[in-house]
């Protein structure tokens, strides 16, 4: 069994679910310190300008954990994300499809930034078909050493094999891994082109912006970009 973790992030990229669709089980890391600017509380678009935004607003003391995050509803965030959805988006080949639920999902309420990620992470893999099952560090008793936590949820869910990301060796203790009898293997990924509303092709945007342009297709272009 094959386990990857992540931490939650905000209308992930194309290589989030190229790991997620390797794995058997997708663990989300929402009790690690969230890092403001990154990519837990916001991603990208295209536009015919290029690439915009969208941010969700957040409130959060340092150095709260990820799931400690709420959301400043007080902004108008999801009319502006919405708007920009809608311009930029209204003509690709499969916004009438997804049109119902992706509006649905900014209906819904969010008070935390660890649920609106997860729902997002959520209706991205079902829209591409990944069956890979999620499940919440939050939930699971770990370690606090950033190394052994992942030792531990590897055996939490009963996995033997470790997915990482490509620079995991630059930061993790990997005798911790083979002390535990697990085996690791890093994610290559290169970012596939695909066809989009607006030319040239936009790499490293939210996989949004795949589902809305690919639809079906989605799945089948996130594994072009595999290397391992």
């Amino acid at each position: 069994m094959i386990v990857a973790i992540h931490q939650p992030q905000f209308m992930p990229w194309l290589g989030y679910f190229d790991k997620m669709d390797q794995a058997d089980a997708f663990v989300l890391l929402d009790n690690v310190q969230y890092k403001k600017n990154e990519w837990q509380n916001r991603n990208r678009i295209r536009t015919a300008q290029g690439k915009q935004w969208l941010t969700v607003p957040v409130r959060f003391k340092f150095p709260a954990l990820i799931n400690q995050v709420g959301i400043n509803n007080e902004e108008n965030w999801r009319n502006k994300h919405w708007q920009a959805l809608r311009t930029n988006y209204a003509k690709a080949p499969y916004w009438e499809s997804a049109h119902d639920d992706l509006q649905a999902f900014y209906q819904r309420p969010y008070d935390r930034l660890t649920d609106l990620n997860q729902a997002s992470v959520t209706w991205l893999k079902q829209q591409m078909g990944i069956a890979t099952e999620l499940y919440l560090a939050s939930e699971m008793e770990l370690s606090q050493e950033p190394t052994q936590r992942l030792v531990d949820i590897c055996k939490s869910v009963g996995a033997k094999t470790y997915l990482a990301g490509a620079d995991g060796a630059k930061y993790m203790q990997l005798e911790l891994f083979a002390e535990a009898g697990l085996e690791i293997i890093f994610q290559e990924y290169e970012h596939p082109t695909y066809p989009q509303l607006f030319d040239p092709c936009e790499t490293h945007l939210s996989a949004l912006d795949l589902v809305l342009n690919c639809g079906p297709a989605s799945l089948e272009t996130v594994r072009r970009g595999r290397r391992n």
